[in-house]
């Protein structure tokens, strides 16, 4: 597991600015330390075991070999999570939630190779055989479908673990997390419900830098988990299919007879 950042600089990542009264979810008060200026400040002490919590979970998934799926579609998230994820090497959204993406994959999967089609003749040319108003329109619908699912073309099943920076704007997204079971962790902003997350973080889900940096400690957590499953794979044994090791060719010379 990473690192975990101390209270100072979490201060200084704005970690700790809630939302408005007005906007506060009551089951987010046992992780509220208090008020300043109407706006709510988070428990940054509640927040570090809760952080741990999660990165050894995301750690522990990586290294059984599971997938995850970052999803941050507002303005201030969606740069740092592409950027992030492919980091990492996983699938991301930060455009639109397409209605069904977890709940309706086989539909999303006949996008995904629609799309790759249409890429692949583009690069090799053979998108030439059309006229040009067909190749506009393979164009405008291979834009189209790169805005809706470019961040998870690659996505070939359902991912073992979704990662929400904010589950009150991606609603649909975590709704359809918890209809097929899918753990979610997530950043838990003061006006959230932090008992539909499976590792809720306490933490601001508006800042920058907030963002930046728990998405960062959770992208450490999976390459780490993915450096160990690669030191704990087994070394080939040279045995054959008896199980039992092959003995070395006898090269002396035989007596002639």
């Amino acid at each position: 597991m990473p690192e975990l950042p101390n209270l100072i600089d979490m201060l200084k990542m704005g970690v700790h600015f809630g939302h408005k009264q007005s906007k506060r979810y009551p089951k987010m008060d046992p992780y509220i330390f208090t008020v300043r200026n109407n706006i709510h400040i988070i428990n940054l002490e509640k927040t570090l075991p809760m952080l741990a919590e999660a990165l050894d979970f995301v750690k522990t998934t990586a290294r059984n070999g599971g997938t995850f799926l970052f999803v941050g579609t507002k303005k201030q998230a969606s740069d740092c999570v592409a950027r992030i994820a492919q980091s990492v090497s996983q699938s991301y959204v930060t455009n639109r939630w397409l209605g069904g993406t977890l709940t309706n994959f086989l539909i999303i999967s006949k996008m995904i190779k629609k799309y790759k089609k249409l890429k692949n003749e583009e690069s090799t040319g053979e998108n030439l055989k059309y006229t040009k108003r067909e190749q506009l329109e393979l164009n405008r619908e291979k834009e189209e479908l790169e805005f809706l699912i470019g961040g998870i073309s690659e996505m070939v099943k359902l991912p073992d673990v979704l990662i929400l920076v904010d589950p009150k704007k991606d609603d649909t997204a975590l709704r359809e997390a918890r209809r097929k079971g899918i753990p979610v962790v997530s950043l838990c902003d003061t006006n959230v419900n932090p008992e539909l997350i499976t590792y809720p973080i306490p933490a601001n889900d508006d800042a920058v830098k907030s963002i930046e940096l728990i998405l960062n400690l959770l992208a450490q957590s999976i390459i780490e988990g993915k450096t160990e499953s690669l030191k704990e794979a087994p070394a080939v044994v040279n045995e054959n299919q008896s199980g039992t090791q092959e003995k070395p060719l006898d090269d002396s010379p035989k007596a002639v007879f």
